[in-house]
């Protein structure tokens, strides 16, 4: 009937569900608006040629929902999902020189996410915008995510935005697909993905870790509350938090060491034989990954907001809650000091001797990291940084909300790649459809957003990549095959 609102919730403890979908009918109009439980989620909007079609559009919507378990409900009789802003404070820079700036891109909301690729800046505000520019600062594109981005993670060539809804993007091709889905309770603080499997840290000092079909695994409790650090790699899923920084074994047998750092861990690094801790006391913390032996300290002047290294560790930097940015060598010796004029850093990357910041204001900043530009900061001259504007026909894409929301195809291309959606037991599973000549294996699950996957549809992607887990990772975009 023209003007009639169907709104459904699904909220199950433990599985990850705290999301709301509500289809409106206005004559010929059809409105979804969907999104976390107590935000005011993302709207889309089309139109049919006659209320008919118009109404069974609408209805075909609520089936598929209801199908996947939501119900329907009363708006705002369910609580809100549990969600922590960090909140930080950023007194004036202490240091006598400003960094040398080369460009600053203000995204207009507090910025804590950040990764630097190959060829890509990605940033990631409270918004719920991810922006990516290139690294001489164009602004190339923008993502627009139903809530508030948390981090952005990178796990090889994947690149992820963990949100406040609890949804977790990949952002790897054009259109962002919710990848994994959090547990309502998980009051989210940081995120890691390593070969597929999410690590999550949590406002009580919980670890959850979650594997590639979006499967709970393990869940972990460590001494302390406030889990802004968490990273891992094949050895162990290092956890930071108010106590110190504890080791778990990958697969949650057990822990691997616990080492009581000087404060509260507010930001976490890693490379390849150390993790990096920044605290509340003023200094970053270089561990053992081995043994969590404490290897060296880098002392700041304030509360370290983050941390970042030049590779194999060789420089160290920090960001403090003064605005101020450091260096210091491997063994802890301060080299130089410096202003950021932008406020503290929150997040922050080094590659090819520049470092990347988001810092307070919200900005994404590049720093010539460089000795000679360094020197001459220290003696007062640095750069006019250029303030970089969006352009107003950038390129903007949006989560696909489910399968049918999905491009189409009529017959796969050459050169991609047939998957399937089948019913094994209770789970919806995606295998390759055709092992030979491609060499694939049809036994492998292949990694593919839970929200896409309809028992008997077949998909085209651009490529699979085996994992070490034994499964496949789709590597760029998901057509439905019709």
């Amino acid at each position: 009937m023209a003007g009639s609102t169907t709104y459904l919730e699904l909220s199950q403890e433990g599985a990850g569900a705290h999301k709301f979908y509500e289809v409106t009918v206005e004559g010929t109009v059809v409105s979804v608006r969907y999104g976390r439980i107590g935000a005011a989620g993302q709207t889309q909007v089309s139109s049919f040629p006659t209320v008919e079609k118009a109404r069974a559009a609408a209805a075909k919507k609520v089936g598929e929902k209801v199908r996947k378990g939501y119900a329907t409900a009363v708006q705002g009789a369910r609580a809100a999902r549990s969600v922590t802003r960090r909140q930080v404070d950023s007194a004036p820079s202490t240091a006598r020189s400003t960094a040398p700036v080369l460009w600053r891109f203000r995204t207009g909301s507090a910025a804590f996410g950040i990764h630097i690729s190959e060829d890509r800046c990605w940033v990631g505000n409270q918004a719920g915008d991810v922006y990516t520019l290139s690294h001489g600062g164009e602004v190339l594109a923008r993502y627009s995510l139903p809530d508030g981005v948390k981090c952005l993670v990178a796990d090889d060539f994947w690149i992820y935005a963990g949100c406040d809804d609890g949804t977790v993007y990949d952002l790897s091709s054009k259109v962002p697909y919710g990848a994994y889905t959090i547990a309502p309770d998980v009051d989210i603080f940081w995120l890691d993905i390593h070969e597929g499997v999410l690590d999550v840290s949590d406002a009580k000092g919980g670890l959850t870790v979650i594997d590639h079909e979006d499967e709970h695994q393990w869940s972990r409790r460590s001494a302390g509350a406030h889990g802004w650090m968490v990273r891992a790699d094949d050895r162990a899923v290092y956890h930071g938090h108010h106590q110190g920084v504890t080791a778990y074994a990958p697969d949650g047998t057990g822990q691997l060491w616990h080492t009581a750092t000087s404060g509260q861990v507010l930001f976490g690094w890693q490379e390849a034989d150390a993790v990096y801790a920044g605290t509340s006391r003023n200094v970053v913390q270089r561990l053992s990954k081995a043994t969590g032996a404490l290897m060296a300290t880098y002392r700041c002047d304030a509360s370290v907001y983050s941390c970042a290294t030049a590779p194999g560790g060789t420089y160290v930097f920090a960001g403090d809650s003064a605005s101020s940015v450091y260096c210091f060598d491997a063994d802890g010796n301060r080299l130089w000091k410096l202003g950021t004029g932008s406020g503290s850093a929150l997040s922050m990357q080094y590659a090819d001797e520049r470092l990347y910041m988001v810092t307070t204001d919200g900005s994404l900043i590049c720093v010539d990291a460089t000795d000679g530009a360094i020197a001459a900061a220290q003696e007062g001259t640095v750069p006019v940084a250029r303030d970089i504007k969006s352009a107003a026909a950038l390129p903007t894409y949006l989560p696909a909300a489910s399968a049918t929301a999905l491009a189409t195809v009529t017959a796969a291309p050459s050169d991609g790649v047939v998957v399937e959606c089948v019913q094994e037991g209770a789970r919806l599973r995606v295998h390759v459809v055709s092992g030979a000549p491609n060499g694939y294996d049809t036994s492998w699950n292949v990694q593919f957003p839970r929200g896409m996957r309809e028992v008997g549809a077949r998909y085209v992607v651009d490529a699979l990549h085996p994992s070490a887990g034994g499964f496949y990772r789709v590597r760029g975009e998901i057509r439905r095959l019709v």
